[in-house]
């Protein structure tokens, strides 16, 4: 009896960490190693994890984005992260800061997933008084 009393905690703690596990298993996966191009291709992100957070770096952009940025004062725009630190923040919905090269300045913003094609980057100040969001379509 005394062995079956000893072994109960560690059965209650497991069945404990079973019935846990669905309400992790219902957020989705982010999409990473994915690649989205903005509403006028002329800007590609990969969106990946970077120190353990999710981020989207910039993999390709057209010869007007990047000079853009340099007049913005972002010398390489191939590279720069535009979406930085973003942790989940509900279903498909991740927040963190969004930074825009062409004035170098960063904002706090989501990106969040309508379907496996389609993402919305939103940056805003003033407490999310005033925002603007972007809609992204996912690269073959």
């Amino acid at each position: 009896m005394k062995y079956v009393l000893s072994k109960l905690p560690a059965v209650a703690f497991a069945a404990l960490a079973l019935t846990a596990a669905p309400a992790f298993a219902d957020e989705p996966a982010p999409p990473l190693a994915t690649e989205w191009r903005n509403p006028s291709n002329s800007v590609h992100v990969r969106i990946d994890k970077c120190d353990g957070k999710l981020c989207g770096t910039v993999t390709w952009a057209s010869e007007k984005a990047q000079a853009d940025a340099r007049k913005g004062g972002t010398p390489n725009l191939i590279g720069t992260r535009l979406f930085r630190d973003l942790e989940p923040a509900g279903t498909g919905k991740w927040r963190g800061k969004v930074f825009v090269p062409d004035i170098r300045k960063t904002f706090s913003g989501t990106i969040s997933f309508a379907d496996s094609n389609t993402m919305v980057g939103k940056g805003c100040v003033l407490f999310g008084v005033i925002c603007k969001s972007q809609t992204w379509k996912r690269l073959p």
